[in-house]
């Protein structure tokens, strides 16, 4: 797990879980939620509440560009402007996978590794899409995931074989009024590199919200180093 990075947006996801309760109470008498993210290519996934499995490998790629709700690019706050010299990992040439699940304050949080499987080095850049569904074709539940911004996104150089990971928050859907949520099986995670539009989806059994105005899902900035680490 990546220590500081990690330690803040835990801290951060504890305070927003209690805080997401009290938003989804009143969102459940008629207030607004969080904004709902137009479809395009992201993944998220929960489980039953938000108990993960992790995958090793991208089970299955979508190599076409994110269209209806099978690609929900998601997010919240600008996209980061990838430096000019970057030549950028693509998704063919990355393996992905789900380390070191941790549970804490009503949340699982789940480092996404995604390993360099090509012949030279590549870069990444700001945060991966990601979203959680079902089925094949990869059918989108809820909202995708917004962005921490507990850290400022930069450029990590990947050599063949290295890695690099993002840290995923997904807070039980169960914390939320049902009435509120609609709580949905899901089983697969799509997750798609930074700055790619084709993904990959990973096995992972959660319980997400079918309603949009839920966000249970935030994802970190892709940063050096495997999440299984420290």
């Amino acid at each position: 797990m990546s220590g500081s990075a990690w330690s803040v947006l835990r801290l951060g996801g504890a305070l927003a879980a209690g805080a997401a309760v009290v938003a989804a109470a009143g969102c459940s008498s008629g207030g607004s939620s969080s904004s709902s993210v137009p479809p395009a290519s992201t993944s998220s996934s929960a489980s039953a509440p938000a108990s993960s499995s992790g995958a090793s490998s991208g089970s299955s790629a979508s190599s076409s560009a994110p269209t209806g709700s099978s690609s929900p690019r998601t997010v919240t706050g600008a996209t980061p402007t990838v430096p000019a010299s970057a030549d950028a990992c693509t998704t063919n040439n990355l393996r992905v996978s789900l380390v070191n699940a941790e549970g804490a304050a009503g949340s699982v949080y789940q480092n996404i590794d995604f390993t360099n499987t090509g012949s030279s080095a590549c870069t990444m850049f700001g945060y991966p899409g990601v979203a959680i569904g079902t089925g094949t074709p990869f059918t989108q539940v809820g909202a995708a995931a917004t962005r921490s911004t507990t850290a400022s996104p930069s450029l990590v150089t990947l050599a063949p074989g290295k890695t690099a990971n993002a840290l995923l928050r997904v807070v039980q859907a169960l914390n939320f009024p049902q009435a509120t949520c609609t709580p949905t099986p899901t089983s697969d995670l799509q997750v798609f590199p930074p700055n790619q539009t084709a993904a990959i989806e990973l096995s992972f059994k959660s319980t997400g919200c079918a309603s949009k105005s839920v966000n249970i899902l935030t994802i970190g900035v892709v940063q050096a180093g495997s999440g299984s680490n420290g």
